[in-house]
């Protein structure tokens, strides 16, 4: 049973939301919090297993709690999805840097929030492939000074390229494609990076590969 924290300042929307979750025979809602600073309380006292995490909330926007429970080391394995009203919010990019796997409109598809919860749950990232290219284009025209690509030195070539497929938005079937490998190769490929890079997840990996110049806004070769 995947296990939910619903952060959100509007009484209406969490409700929602739960009505929602509760539905589906694979998840269930733990609690539920109306500003940041109790959605990190609860996330200590239940453990979700995956937080829906609105931006902007009182006493303690959505950002900093997300910061507060991924910098928990007694709350490794809680997963935060950004709730917002916008495809590309203003503080989404930083919410991925701090550790997000992802992010879901408010006005997503019934079954595409359940289909999120479960994508998270197991440990994948919630970007789909054109999701991540607008990200990454809006992400890229931000000014940022890139990190040393010293980073990257523990990776090897094909770790390297994989790592810059990722970034340029592709799928694993569409690495494997490109490379001429398997989709499981691909896999592996892209497991092993995240591991070397210490990132959690593939949105991670997509941040990571442009602030160290691994690819470049509008690369596709």
């Amino acid at each position: 049973m995947i296990r939910v924290l619903i952060a959100d300042d509007q009484a209406l929307v969490r409700a929602g939301f739960r009505a929602l979750l509760d539905s589906a025979p694979d998840i269930t809602v733990v609690a539920e919090a109306g500003d940041g600073r109790e959605a990190v309380r609860l996330a200590a006292a239940v453990r979700p297993d995956v937080v829906l995490m609105d931006v902007r909330m009182p006493v303690l926007d959505g950002l900093e709690a997300t910061r507060l429970i991924l910098g928990d080391p007694g709350l490794a394995g809680v997963r935060i999805v950004i709730l917002t009203t916008f495809d590309l919010d203003e503080y989404i990019f930083e919410a991925l840097r701090t550790g997000a796997s992802g992010f879901l409109v408010k006005d997503t598809e019934p079954e595409d929030l359940l289909q999120g919860v479960r994508v998270v749950a197991r440990g994948d990232a919630l970007l789909s492939p054109t999701v991540t290219r607008r990200l990454i284009a809006d992400y890229a025209a931000r000014p940022r000074r890139p990190e040393p690509s010293a980073r990257l030195n523990g990776l090897t070539d094909r770790e390297r390229e994989v790592v810059a497929l990722v970034g340029a938005g592709l799928s694993n079937e569409e690495i494997a494609q490109r490379l001429v490998v398997s989709p499981a190769t691909a896999k592996t490929h892209v497991s092993r990076a995240m591991v070397k890079l210490r990132v959690r997840d593939r949105a991670q990996l997509v941040v990571l590969a442009y602030e160290t110049c691994l690819v470049a806004p509008g690369w596709t070769d």
